[in-house]
């Protein structure tokens, strides 16, 4: 991690310090990638992380042509939405569903469905977040579902809570859409962005297992921007910095999931910072964004470096007690400016660099979910 990453939130963050000193505190940073790749059980410690890490860290790696891959097909799966469904929609190429992600230090298991489903048998699974959680959600359940085409499932979509459960099983694997984590609430003033309440965490509790993810939405602004005003004990703000308020809205989720969570019951999982291509300069082509892109990027390292965000999710996770997870995507999905949706979206016009086609990347964070769950 760039020192001058550390100085720029440093710099961000220092006029809302007065109210919270510890926000200036950095001693918790880490130089390097901080997620295991060895245990579902080991806290997000960086120290014991790197140690882990290097015995196996699954997110340093490469992608890899593997003409195996997908695995499963778009139309066998009844799951998938409109969104994400670029093959039914008419993208042309296929190379992007062929690409298998290889760690350098080791393999990663095989996904095997049925496996999954004994591991989980009776227990409740939930996604909770915006729609990079769908679309994990929705890549899970495809992935389980070529392995069992024939076991009996129910599908239930509700606003704000679906459910997939594979009955034969007694598996439930949920998805609770909350794009901020921390509560959006209608009051006399407007839509108001609590950055310091969590009153959605009711739902989430006697989960057995939970995969946490938040970004995308604290960037929205103009007609896209849910909120009106963002408050903090009894100030309200029109508008701060947003990395300010993530950092304040995933603090206050740490807090939950320290006072919530019994490790012995619940496994907890933050899925990381999925990256976005509408910027080809990220990748040293200008001129370009995700939408034509029919290859990954190959260099050894992404050009356009760390997003700041996950510069946050490191400082929040290196600070909670319960033990966390963290799927790691970032680097590896930056990689992968061939595989987002791009003009081959059902349900949105124009150009997608946002999410990702099903089959595709996902299947690789749930791969990695499954390693981490097993190993």
């Amino acid at each position: 991690m760039g020192f001058l990453f550390k100085i720029l939130l440093l710099a961000l963050l220092l006029v809302h310090s007065k109210a919270d000193p510890d926000i200036l505190n950095f001693s918790n940073f880490s130089s390097g990638i901080t997620t295991p790749g060895s245990s579902i059980d080991n806290s997000t410690d960086p120290g014991q992380a790197r140690q882990l890490a290097g015995r196996c860290n699954y997110f340093r790696g490469k992608w890899v042509y593997d003409p195996s891959y997908p695995l499963y097909n778009f139309r066998s799966c009844p799951f998938i939405d409109p969104q994400f469904n670029c093959k039914k929609y008419g993208r042309p190429d296929s190379a992007y569903l062929k690409y298998r992600w290889q760690p350098f230090a080791c393999s990663l298991p095989r996904f095997n469905g049925v496996s999954f489903l004994e591991r989980w048998r009776g227990k409740k699974i939930m996604f909770v977040g915006d729609s990079l959680s769908q679309n994990m959600w929705e890549s899970l359940s495809c992935m389980i579902h070529a392995w069992v085409p024939n076991a009996r499932a129910s599908l239930i979509r509700r606003d704000g809570l679906s459910s997939l459960t594979f009955q034969d099983y007694g598996v439930m694997i949920m998805l609770y859409r909350t794009p901020f984590l921390v509560d959006v609430v209608n009051e006399r003033a407007g839509r108001v962005l609590k950055l310091d309440s969590i009153n959605n965490g009711k739902a989430w509790k006697g989960m057995d297992m939970l995969i946490f993810n938040t970004w995308h939405w604290w960037t929205h602004s103009g007609r896209t921007q849910p909120w009106d005003y963002m408050q903090e004990g009894n100030r309200y703000y029109k508008d701060i910095n947003r990395l300010v308020a993530y950092y304040k809205g995933l603090t206050t989720w740490a807090r939950w999931v320290n006072l919530n969570v019994d490790p012995t019951k619940t496994k907890v999982f933050f899925q990381g910072i999925s990256p976005t291509h509408y910027e080809g300069k990220d990748w040293r082509m200008p001129s370009k964004s995700c939408q034509g892109e029919s290859q990954p990027y190959f260099g050894f390292r992404y050009p356009a470096g760390t997003p700041i965000p996950w510069v946050v999710v490191n400082k929040v996770l290196s600070r909670i007690k319960k033990p966390v997870y963290w799927l790691d995507i970032t680097a590896l999905s930056q990689y992968r400016k061939d595989a987002h949706p791009s003009a081959y979206s059902g349900e949105h016009r124009g150009n997608d660099c946002s999410h990702w086609c099903l089959p595709g990347l996902p299947d690789t964070w749930n791969e990695l979910l499954y390693a981490a769950i097993f190993s």
